[in-house]
């Protein structure tokens, strides 16, 4: 790969090329795409989905704040500019033709991280990480599954293993009537975006990072083809299917995730006392216990505000060491040699480990987190059901009058049924998927006859 190619500012439909050096400083490029996906719909509807601990708090918590997927999105694209902007320097002083000749900037690389890892969550049904799951289980051993032998193995792959990662490629680039290209944003960041860029077939070729997941639904493939063509990503030889390696990108954009998910999802369980403050600050003690001031820790009375001091020394040493290791490994980064994750290479691994080991004890095992994911599983399936089943029966010229009723509840770009059924299952996944937690629960009271 070269850094030519992957920091293309192509966008879809374009009939020219785009130069950095032509770019306005005031409104780059990169920037624009960070613009344009937090004034979307799809992430304005992030404020109300559930990152790990659901929302409302209940009542006895100790703190009146924990994290949602937008409050997390936040969090994650303010670190992933750090980190962008941190290895651009490094990359622009290894290719300093990047400057001199194409006029890149330092800022251009926190820019693509930023955007990317801004729209990170964007396609995350709602009720927290089951609601990929909860989707998944419908077409695999739910009702859904009698669609199994009238459409084709990849397509139904894109179901029962359900992705976040494909539906928010999806919501990023999909045309709509009067909308070419969705939104229309930079290759670059697409590139970056694409964590997993690979098909949901073969599951899993290789132990490689690239392979854990996929990254876009079969509906998206020839764009996406064309996206990894611009950039020029390497194929992957253990994927016979479409599969490919990353955009380097695409490490920092994971790290982003990584140190934001580890410290922060942390800090909510000791928000909500579901971990002691005492025993939490031990932990957090043992990752930065190399920088601490011990004179201005001890001098803080509020636990709050050792906490606080914690958390961001935390989040700046996982940074410098993500940082190292992308420094370090650029060359097998760039010729896709690199199969793992930066974190799992850093020298910190051990303290994040323990720190994750904790939270998954305390926090996403604990009775609230359970309870709102029983409830999501029966929520997003009872869903499903009716919205596929009128889809298709009017499809079919079965709809009854109750079928056209559903039909007419959904928003006018999920109505369609002149579609193939691979589509109309797959944009009923995506339609439920784009619900707030408050609008899924609202939706089904209705469906339901609990509310009117």
């Amino acid at each position: 790969m070269n850094w030519e190619s992957l920091l293309s500012l192509k966008r879809h439909g374009d009939t020219h090329k785009r130069l950095r050096k032509e770019q306005k400083e005031t409104r780059l490029g990169f920037e624009v795409d960070y613009d344009r996906i937090i004034f979307s719909s799809a992430f304005r509807s992030l404020q109300d989905k559930t990152q790990v601990i659901p929302m409302p708090i209940n009542v006895g918590s100790k703190k009146d704040f924990v994290h949602t997927r937008l409050t997390h999105s936040l969090e994650v694209s303010v670190v992933g500019r750090s980190l962008g902007r941190i290895a651009g320097q490094e990359i622009l002083s290894k290719y300093p033709h990047l400057s001199e000749v194409h006029g890149y900037h330092f800022n251009d690389f926190g820019a693509i991280v930023a955007a990317a890892a801004l729209a990170h969550d964007i396609g995350n049904p709602p009720f927290g990480h089951s609601g990929e799951k909860a989707i998944g289980n419908y077409f695999e051993s739910g009702n859904g599954a009698k669609y199994k032998e009238r459409i084709t193995k990849e397509e139904y792959q894109d179901l029962i293993d359900f992705e976040g990662n494909a539906n928010g490629f999806k919501l990023l680039t999909e045309s709509r009537d009067g909308v070419p290209g969705g939104l229309r944003l930079s290759y670059a960041t697409l590139g970056a975006f694409m964590k997993y860029p690979k098909a949901s077939l073969p599951k899993k070729p290789s132990k490689h990072i690239a392979d854990k997941k996929f990254g876009f639904f079969q509906s998206e493939k020839v764009f996406f083809l064309e996206v990894v063509d611009e950039i020029g990503l390497i194929k992957n030889p253990s994927n016979n299917g479409v599969g490919f390696y990353r955009h380097p990108l695409t490490y920092l954009v994971e790290a982003a995730d990584d140190i934001c998910y580890t410290i922060i999802d942390f800090e909510d369980g000791i928000n909500l006392g579901l971990i002691s403050e005492d025993y939490a600050l031990e932990y957090l003690i043992n990752l930065v216990k190399d920088g601490i001031n011990i004179k201005k820790y001890n001098a803080m009375t509020a636990s709050s505000d050792r906490l606080s001091y914690l958390r961001a020394l935390a989040i700046n040493t996982l940074i410098t060491d993500a940082i190292d290791v992308f420094v370090q490994n650029e060359t097998a980064i760039m010729n896709g040699s690199f199969d793992v994750a930066l974190l799992e290479k850093g020298k910190y691994k051990a303290q994040v480990e323990d720190i994750i080991d904790l939270s998954v004890e305390k926090v996403y095992r604990s009775t609230e987190v359970i309870d709102k994911e029983l409830a999501g599983y029966k929520i997003i399936s009872d869903l499903l059901e009716v919205y596929t089943s009128g889809r298709v029966n009017a499809k079919e010229g079965k709809a009854t009058n109750y079928d056209r009723l559903l039909i007419r509840s959904l928003p006018e770009n999920y109505r369609s049924t002149d579609i193939s059924l691979y589509k109309i299952l797959l944009h009923t996944s995506c339609f439920v998927a784009s619900l707030s937690d408050s609008a899924a629960v609202h939706m089904h009271n209705k469906i339901m006859g609990q509310q009117f």
